[in-house]
């Protein structure tokens, strides 16, 4: 997620946040159906439902974080009407975010964004930044799965997989191998390579393995050369991209164990649903 779109996000959330009288933050879920881009009030009540039945599982009072009220609003010529309206905790905010679609941009920041107990801009978009990276990462497991599952299918062999990825890799990182690219980066010998990888690489290899995915099964390729053949094309190609806009591979610097990274992330989620702010307070 580019910075800008962050910084506009954050501002945009934290516009409508409101505060009790008692300094207890909290949003109108009127607001945030639409910051999440939910069309129907309808629809997105059934969100708000999944949402309830989480805070209550998690050992929280459902009165605590959701709370009805009505609203009057201005209608054309002066009229008005009253709405149901919901005052949202934090925490609420947070369990309605996760019952969403994180592929959709608003709803993959504000997971990120109520997940964090901080107006900090600087710490929103690191947190954005590294689980970004984690989804990268799994990403690129599942993908390299499937591959792996295609290969087995189509040449017969279980071996082949690595053999593979080892030659993607080096047409990746302009000739350097696997190991070489794991000495440099000080990527521990029983690790894979992609744990320390920098978003950005990890998105490269995993965009060159679905191509190759798509024609191993497009062109029925039966054997381990016709594979590679296309795997080192499209990792190449890949490159050839990364470079024309002025970026390396073999050039970036390690990034932090990705399972260190998930131990914090997970971390920062539960810790999200131990006393958080409540309304009744």
């Amino acid at each position: 997620m580019k910075r800008d779109l962050i910084k506009s996000l954050t501002d945009t959330f934290q516009d409508h946040s409101n505060t009790t009288d008692n300094g207890i933050e909290f949003w109108f879920a009127r607001d945030i159906q639409h910051l999440l881009g939910y069309s129907e009030w309808r629809n997105f009540v059934n969100v708000i439902i999944k949402a309830k039945t989480t805070c209550e599982a998690s050992g929280n009072l459902i009165s605590d974080h959701f709370v009805d009220i009505n609203k009057t609003i201005q209608m054309p010529k002066g009229a008005s009407k009253e709405i149901d309206d919901i005052m949202l905790t934090r925490y609420a905010c947070y369990l309605i975010a996760q019952n969403g679609d994180p592929k959709k941009e608003p709803i993959a920041f504000a997971q990120n964004y109520f997940a964090v107990q901080t107006r900090k801009f600087e710490i929103i978009e690191q947190r954005i930044n590294d689980w970004e990276r984690l989804h990268a990462r799994v990403k690129l497991s599942m993908s390299e799965k499937e591959l792996s599952s295609i290969i087995y299918e189509q040449t017969g062999s279980d071996k082949n997989f690595a053999i593979i990825r080892s030659k993607g890799d080096t047409a990746l990182f302009g000739g350097k191998t696997t190991q070489q690219m794991k000495e440099g980066l000080g990527v521990p010998k029983e690790r894979a390579l992609a744990d320390f990888l920098p978003t950005i690489t990890i998105k490269a290899k995993d965009f060159a393995t679905e191509i190759t995915i798509f024609n191993a099964k497009d062109k029925v390729l039966k054997t381990e050369s016709e594979i590679s053949a296309e795997h080192i094309k499209n990792n190449s190609g890949v490159r050839k991209l990364l470079l024309e806009r002025g970026i390396k591979p073999e050039e970036l610097p390690a990034e932090e164990d990705i399972k260190k990274l998930e131990r914090r992330v997970k971390g920062e989620e539960k810790q999200i649903g131990k006393k958080p702010d409540k309304l009744s307070e």
